[in-house]
């Protein structure tokens, strides 16, 4: 793939440790791991660092498979089961303001969870879009969800990162962006709620941005799969803002955080009809189908809002514990949206060693927030001097691991 030299130099950032820009480019977990390597944990580990929920499966999960056990015997149709579109789309028009019902034929398709659905959009997008006025650009916030930046790379677009930091609501800041920046642009992902500050977009934040879409003619691939988790608002859908047509715009959504199925692998994208005829021709060849019966538990999910308010109550305890906890420390405030905590730890020695720290001395594992972001052209990253910690374990373990937190982080630097 052919890359800009501005790319290339972006390949090196997030890594205040000098790493090879291709030790850059890898998962922030593997990174995480050899971080990590060197050390045993103090104390009995409590693992805040992968986003993988941890809470109770809904309960009809089990019987909807049995139900449905003969047809792992079917090869499964790419655009998904009628049922589950019919679901989804019924959903979506519960949840959020449409400006109309999404019709199920034409503007859904079922992906295997949002990340697969989220890496092949950007390639969707590079075929979509008119030609572009120079290299071909993809805008990602940053930090960012890696899948984001996996795409750009394969779809041969430069990643263009847009730092999302506390002076501008930790979302990209769309005044900021050129015109030449904005002729050449593909697409632009958007997480609302973000991962990992827990930003959430409002309508006029939306607004705003359907209109450079449609005044530059790219895709905006919405990544909304946190927006069933949050402890007062509930969040608002890109879809909302999309017009009639919902024409420029992609929504992805996941049963992975909602309903706590992360191993189920469903979602779905929803949008942009004719954006949606061609991504459905590539995953036809290019993907892997979701099975049957793993849909016929998503038209159940998406039928029973029980669970997900339990879900939001045992997150929403576990919020109200970091309240009391770090109370004002760290830059901490309650997120808007998401189940995950971004700590500044820029007066306790950095995020690695911050990192290291916590691991090592109270076996709290969380991630370095520079290995979620790149650095921007003036050399700074905004993800330096930051942790990010999923609040996915029990409200016991939670409430353990921030007090260790507090403690380990307060205390005179020993060593």
């Amino acid at each position: 793939m052919a890359m800009t030299a501005s790319s290339r130099a972006a390949l090196g950032a997030g890594n205040p440790t000098g790493a090879t820009g291709a030790e850059a480019e890898r998962s922030p977990f593997a990174r995480l791991t050899e971080l990590l390597a060197p050390y045993q944990p103090a104390l009995p580990l409590i693992n805040l660092s992968v986003g993988e929920p941890q809470h109770a499966l809904p309960p009809f999960v089990g019987a909807v498979l049995a139900q449905h056990i003969g047809e792992f015997g079917r090869y499964p149709a790419a655009k998904g089961i009628a049922p589950f579109r019919e679901a989804a789309a019924g959903w979506l028009g519960r949840r959020f303001k449409l400006p109309r019902p999404i019709d199920p034929e034409s503007e859904i398709l079922v992906l295997n969870g949002s990340r697969e659905g989220l890496f092949l959009a950007a390639l969707a997008a590079a075929r979509y879009v008119a030609p572009r006025a120079g290299t071909p650009a993809i805008l990602l916030p940053n930090p960012f969800y890696p899948a984001y930046g996996a795409g750009a790379r394969a779809a041969g677009c430069e990643p263009i990162y847009l730092e999302t930091t506390a002076a501008s609501g930790f979302l990209p800041d769309l005044d900021s962006l050129d015109e030449a920046t904005l002729a050449r642009s593909v697409a632009i992902y958007l997480a609302s709620p973000a991962n990992p500050q827990g930003s959430v977009a409002d309508p006029a934040y939306f607004a705003k941005l359907k209109a450079l879409a449609d005044r530059h003619g790219f895709m905006v691939l919405a990544d909304e799969c946190y927006s069933e988790i949050y402890t007062r608002e509930a969040p608002g859908s890109m879809l909302e803002a999309a017009g009639p047509d919902f024409a420029q715009v992609a929504a992805f959504q996941s049963l992975s955080k909602r309903s706590n199925l992360p191993g189920l692998r469903v979602g779905f994208v929803a949008g942009d009809k004719r954006f949606l005829n061609l991504f459905h021709e590539l995953r036809n060849v290019a993907a892997p189908q979701v099975p049957v019966p793993l849909q016929h538990v998503g038209v159940a999910a998406y039928g029973d809002e029980a669970h997900v308010e339990e879900n939001r109550r045992l997150y929403r305890q576990k919020f109200d514990l970091a309240d009391q906890i770090l109370g004002n420390r760290y830059g901490y405030s309650r997120p808007a949206g998401g189940f995950c905590l971004w700590l500044d730890v820029s007066r306790h020695g950095g995020d690695e060693a911050a990192a290291v720290k916590l691991y090592r001395d109270g076996g709290v594992r969380v991630v370095p927030g520079s290995y979620l972001a790149r650095r921007q052209t003036d050399g700074s990253n905004p993800g330096a001097g930051y942790i990010r910690l999923a609040l996915v374990q029990d409200a016991e373990a939670t409430a353990e691991a921030l007090h260790r937190l507090v403690r380990l982080l307060d205390e005179k630097q020993g060593r």
